[in-house]
């Protein structure tokens, strides 16, 4: 029979991985928009979204990469502490 273990709630790593999936895929969308609009021939960028689309990577990938940062120090002290509980 398998070892029954209590499932643990993991809600700060949760919200921790969807703030990151959503800066670093906003940032990707929008970094796609810019190739696509200067694809299309958009040469005023200065208009409409564009100033927004243009600064979202610069400021959205460096905050993706601090929150990415987080959740592997968050998982891993989690799993040290299930770890160092289970061998007791």
């Amino acid at each position: 029979m398998a070892n029954q273990t209590p499932i643990t709630d993991h809600r700060a790593e949760r919200v921790l991985a969807f703030m990151v999936a959503s800066a670093i895929g906003l940032s990707i969308i929008a970094f796609l928009a810019v190739i696509i609009g200067t694809a299309t021939g958009v040469t005023d960028f200065s208009g409409g979204v564009w100033p927004v689309a243009i600064v979202l990577p610069a400021i959205g990938l460096p905050i993706g990469l601090v929150l990415m940062i987080a959740l592997i120090i968050v998982s891993g002290l989690r799993r040290g502490r299930e770890a160092r509980d289970a061998s007791k």
